[in-house]
């Protein structure tokens, strides 16, 4: 199954689940193996198996046993600024974000009900 942003949470987990388990299979190793080898519980790593919500660092010690943490690498890339950004930044790291409005004030009226132009 793809995942696609209209599924559950549940749903995902449970793809990631199977997915999970599919690449310990191609390892060929048992549950207890993968266990013992990421220093967790057999329970947790049949809790990660079924879908059911586990810290990350235990899915990190799942993925580092499987050789796969290049996945999480993939999952969310580091991020760079535009040049634009870059220049205004000045080599400093950005640590704010500014907001919906990009700083803006909030516009005037704000909390009164929405009307068409034409209304009288």
């Amino acid at each position: 199954m793809r995942i696609e942003p209209q599924l559950t949470d549940d749903a995902i987990l449970s793809e990631l689940g199977e997915r999970l388990a599919g690449l310990r299979l191609s390892r060929n190793l048992t549950q207890r193996e993968l266990a013992e080898q990421a220093g967790l519980a057999r329970t947790l790593v049949q809790r990660i198996e079924a879908g059911v919500p586990v810290t990350t660092t235990s899915l990190i010690r799942v993925l580092r046993t499987l050789d796969s943490l290049d996945a999480l690498d993939r999952l969310i890339p580091q991020s760079s600024p535009s040049p634009v950004a870059e220049l205004r930044l000045r080599g400093r790291r950005r640590r704010r974000a500014s907001g919906a409005h990009g700083g803006a004030e909030e516009p005037a009226g704000e909390g009164l009900p929405w009307r068409w132009g034409d209304e009288s």
